[in-house]
């Protein structure tokens, strides 16, 4: 019973072929019949990571949070559906049914997608292909082209400056998410997440390049655009930014794929750089590995939880800064050491985890002292331009009346 994932398929495909069916037929309505039970685990998973937030960030703020509905409130995300579910879904005057409608789908979509290619355990994966960094970056614009349609669709002002902020937002921050995806790639020498996660044994990636770590988890909260980066649904500048126009079920479609893709970057951050499924007995009870990769990812989804019911909302122009400023040259300078230090120690045959270590703290060390060096020039600045107001005549008194 140490593989219950392996004795579940073929249980099934001994069954459908008793059946009469073609092996090639049975092979494909196996694999449809996984990706609808992994589509509706992690759609039913977000009834449970709703209510655990609501909780968690109410316990932060001194309060208590659902408590009614059911033990300790855990039916009140049902009770939410349920409401949800019996409004009327409404379509503005003026806009484009059609993109209207296809808006919410297309968000969803994108976040189950990525499950696809996620090793939950040694043999529990939607399929291994080897480009599986890549699917993932290109899977996520889709997330981000639906945000769009849906603002640009909307025929509502704050909707429409809801869709200009994913460009200037979640675009941007794509950037130094794609370089931090890069430096498992390096290591793992492979894009396929199944190969990366087995070349984890017995180090982390993490250890190798915590920066590269801190990259793309903080570039992956501003693309899912959870607070402090929750520009696009500002409440105090533009009312619900994006989905104002939407109710009933479409919002709550925009509402699961928000808090499903919260924990799903915590799965993907496991799995890229703190090992994943790996784990002390792990390949021989592959099970075990599935609880690894659960502890890991709650662990690093308790953390996103913490930074939303911690941080306030950042302005627009200090979230360009810090992404632009810091995040992508830090993401570049990370890339090029990672590169040196792995061709000079695979060549010299020498342990790349020393070198990898120095490395990162001489780039950590590097950045710290530039970040120091930009407040203390911008405090400067701002002493010197409070000094010249001060300085300066006021109104009145050059111009007496």
């Amino acid at each position: 019973m140490g593989d219950p994932f392996t004795l579940i398929a073929d249980w099934l495909r001994e069954l459908l072929l008793g059946f009469g069916l073609a092996p090639g037929l049975t092979t494909a309505i196996l694999k449809f019949l996984g990706a609808a039970v992994m589509a509706t685990v992690a759609l039913m998973l977000t009834f449970f990571t709703i209510w655990l937030e609501r909780k968690i960030v109410a316990r932060m703020q001194d309060r208590i949070g659902p408590n009614r509905v059911g033990p300790y409130g855990l039916f009140q995300t049902v009770a939410d559906f349920l409401k949800l579910l019996t409004k009327e879904v409404l379509t503005p005057e003026g806009a484009d049914r059609s993109i209207f409608v296809l808006a919410p789908l297309l968000v969803t979509m994108s976040v189950i997608g990525l499950w696809a290619v996620i090793p939950f355990a040694p043999t529990l994966f939607g399929t291994d292909i080897n480009v599986g960094v890549l699917y993932i970056v290109s899977i996520g614009s889709i997330g981000t082209l639906g945000i769009m349609m849906a603002g640009l669709s909307s025929n509502n002002k704050y909707a429409l400056l809801g869709a200009f902020r994913t460009v200037s937002m979640m675009l941007s921050y794509s950037v130094p998410m794609i370089l931090a995806l890069l430096i498992p790639t390096l290591l793992a020498g492979s894009m396929g997440l199944v190969e990366i996660v087995k070349a984890q044994d017995p180090v982390w990636f993490v250890l190798f390049s915590p920066i590269a770590a801190l990259i793309f988890y903080i570039s992956s909260i501003a693309e899912v655009a959870r607070a402090p980066f929750d520009l696009l649904e500002a409440d105090s500048e533009i009312v619900a930014g994006f989905h104002i126009e939407y109710s009933g079920l479409s919002f709550g479609m925009f509402f699961v794929a928000e808090f499903l893709h919260a924990f799903t970057i915590a799965v993907l951050s496991a799995t890229l750089f703190f090992g994943g499924w790996q784990g002390p007995g792990a390949e021989q009870f592959p099970i075990l590995g599935f609880f690894y990769l659960l502890i890991k990812s709650s662990v690093l989804y308790f953390i996103v939880i913490w930074i939303r019911g911690t941080f306030p909302r950042i302005r627009i122009d200090q979230l360009n800064s810090l992404n632009w400023k810091v995040l992508t040259p830090l993401g570049l300078a990370s890339v090029i050491f990672t590169a040196v230090i792995d061709k000079f120690t695979t060549g010299e045959g020498w342990s790349r985890l020393p070198l990898h270590l120095v490395g990162s703290a001489v780039l950590l060390g590097l950045t710290v002292v530039t970040i120091a060096a930009y407040a203390r020039a911008t405090r400067k600045a701002a002493t010197a331009l409070g000094e010249e107001l001060e300085a300066s005549p006021s109104v009145e008194a050059s111009n007496p009346t």
